[in-house]
């Protein structure tokens, strides 16, 4: 399940003027809202977009909230990861570390470097999320981008562009007095655009001793996380939740996750799988599981994962494992 930690949707919260406590209680103007559970500091995906959701709802000027979230946010407590980039050598090191490591703060967007000629782009993608506050994950996430590159960066650094995918807000002409550059919505990527010479701007605590360190206790706190890609993982827990009906569409999987076809075939493409790859994979593991600890009939967990035959699930299942699903059950009672 993709999390986000607490203390980025507690900021956006308080900066639309509602407030999330540390046990996941999220009120506004006195009104208890919802209750949200918190572990390890993390709350799911799922409720982050569902605040974002409401915020969208009651505060209508939503650059306003993205700028301010932004602003309000103190560096030093996000970690290890803002430490890293502090003392990274430059802001092209911050875009770096921030691209690599941001799964550790949160695993329902991802951050990825596009360079070309002499510019790079910051962009973001959204893994997983759905809603009306879906437009303030790439609001907010890049003007906090941003904002942590003014609090390192020895002098201040300018893009060339940002771009969103999205229609503009009311209340546009905000972010570009925030980000000091032009800002085009209905573009093909959410991204900030920075020249080269942007990017060799020098920050302020520079040490490359402390940000070998520092990198290298944060890829150890990687590899505690699953390897496997957010949107990947979350694909195969919605296909799982609906096999009993049958094998799912495409379509169907991409609506329920807050996608386009088009545009979830290209993310899943972009972490090397298909859907089809996807759902198979997803039917075997839960037939190799169940056939190792469950002792239910075969014809229930063909129908379980997703087959109207029995003898269709059967020859799946040799495809799979060269062996019949019989045989592979009776191994496990020797």
């Amino acid at each position: 399940m993709p999390t986000v930690s607490l203390i980025v949707t507690q900021y956006f919260a308080g900066a639309a003027g509602f407030a999330l406590t540390t046990e996941g209680s999220l009120s506004y103007g006195g009104e208890a809202l919802i209750q949200t559970s918190v572990k390890d500091g993390k709350i799911t995906a799922e409720a982050h977009y569902e605040i974002l959701g409401l915020v969208a709802e009651r505060v209508p000027d939503r650059a306003a909230v993205s700028v301010r979230h932004a602003q309000s946010i103190d560096i030093d407590k996000l970690g290890t990861l803002a430490l890293a980039c502090k003392a990274a050598p430059n802001v092209g090191g911050v875009l770096q570390r921030m691209a690599r490591y941001h799964t550790l703060l949160s695993d329902s967007v991802s951050y990825q470097l596009d360079v070309a000629d002499s510019a790079t782009l910051l962009r973001q993608e959204v893994l997983v999320g759905s809603g009306p506050g879906l437009v303030f994950s790439p609001e907010a996430g890049l003007s906090a981008m941003f904002q942590a590159i003014d609090q390192v960066a020895a002098e201040k650094v300018t893009p060339q562009l940002v771009t969103f995918r999205h229609t503009p807000p009311r209340d546009a002409q905000l972010f570009e007095d925030f980000f000091g550059c032009e800002v085009k919505f209905g573009a093909e990527a959410n991204g900030i655009l920075f020249s080269q010479a942007g990017l060799e701007t020098e920050n302020k605590l520079g040490d490359l001793a402390l940000s070998e360190f520092l990198t290298k206790h944060l890829d150890a706190e990687m590899k505690r996380l699953n390897t496997e890609p957010s949107l990947v993982r979350v694909t195969k827990e919605e296909i799982a939740r609906v096999l009993s009906e049958g094998l799912p569409k495409m379509a169907d999987v991409a609506r329920e996750l807050g996608f386009s076809v088009r545009s979830f075939h290209r993310r899943l493409a972009d972490h090397g799988a298909s859907f089809q790859t996807i759902a198979e994979e997803t039917r075997r593991d839960i037939a190799l599981s169940m056939l190792r600890e469950a002792n239910c009939p075969l014809s229930e967990i063909a129908f379980l994962t997703g087959f109207s035959e029995q003898s269709a699930f059967n020859r799946a299942f040799k495809r799979w494992t060269n062996e019949t699903p019989a045989n592979y059950r009776k191994s496990f009672a020797r």
